[in-house]
C-alpha cells in the first residue's frame, strides 16, 4: 500500500515556480525543489517522472492561477471602458525588475510546450471576451478590441521592462488609458 502523500503536489508544484522565479526555467531541478520542500529527490522524481514533466506541471499550475485571477479581476471590474482598463490594470504584477525578464524566460517554455500553447491561447480569448464586453458598442461586444487593448497592455508591460520607471501597474495603466483616448473611447461614461 502507497504511503499518503505529505505534501500536496500544488504545494509542490508552487515551490517549483518560485525555483524559477529566482532561477529561471534553467534552475529547476528535482535538487532545488527537494530543498525547497524537505523532500527526497527521489520521491519529486517518483511523482513528476522527469524534469520537462515536472516544468510542464508547475506552468500548467501557473496557467490555473492566471485563470483564477483573470476571473476574480472580470468580475470584479464594472461593465465599462473603465472597467477594462482596471481588469488589466488588476493582472498586472508589479514585477521586480528582474522578476520581468525571468518571466520572460517562462513565457518562452509556454511557447515551446503544444499544451502550454493551448492554455495561452484559451486565456487570451476568454481575457478579449471580457474586455470585449466592456468595449461593447451598438454592435455589442467587441472582442476584436479586446484583443487590440490586450496587445496594448503586453506592449506596454513589456516597454516598461526597457526602462521601469514607476511600478508596472502604474506605467500599464497610464498606457491603457492613452490607448482609450487614442480610439476615441472616453473612460468617464
Amino acid at each position: 500500500m502507497a504511503r499518503p502523500r505529505t505534501i500536496p503536489d500544488e504545494v509542490l508544484l508552487d515551490a517549483a515556480l518560485a525555483v524559477m522565479a529566482r532561477q529561471g526555467p534553467a534552475g529547476l531541478t528535482f535538487a532545488a525543489v527537494a530543498a525547497v520542500t524537505g523532500l527526497a529527490t527521489a520521491t519529486l522524481v517518483q511523482r513528476f517522472g522527469s524534469k520537462p514533466a515536472l516544468l510542464q506541471a508547475a506552468l500548467l499550475r501557473a496557467w490555473d492561477q492566471l485563470d483564477a485571477r483573470t476571473a476574480a479581476a472580470d468580475a470584479a471590474a464594472p461593465p465599462t471602458v473603465a472597467g477594462a482598463v482596471e481588469l488589466l490594470v488588476a493582472l498586472s504584477v508589479d514585477y521586480a525588475e528582474d522578476a520581468y525578464a525571468e518571466g520572460l524566460l517562462l513565457l518562452r517554455e509556454d511557447l515551446r510546450d503544444p499544451a502550454l500553447r493551448v492554455r495561452g491561447e484559451r486565456w487570451g480569448e476568454a481575457l478579449a471576451e471580457a474586455l470585449g464586453r466592456r468595449l461593447a458598442d451598438a454592435r455589442g461586444p467587441r472582442p476584436d478590441l479586446g484583443w487590440l487593448m490586450a496587445s496594448q497592455w503586453q506592449g506596454a508591460l513589456l516597454w516598461w521592462g526597457f526602462a521601469p520607471r514607476q511600478p508596472a501597474g502604474a506605467a500599464a495603466r497610464d498606457a491603457l488609458r492613452a490607448w482609450c483616448a487614442a480610439i476615441g473611447r472616453p473612460l468617464a461614461e
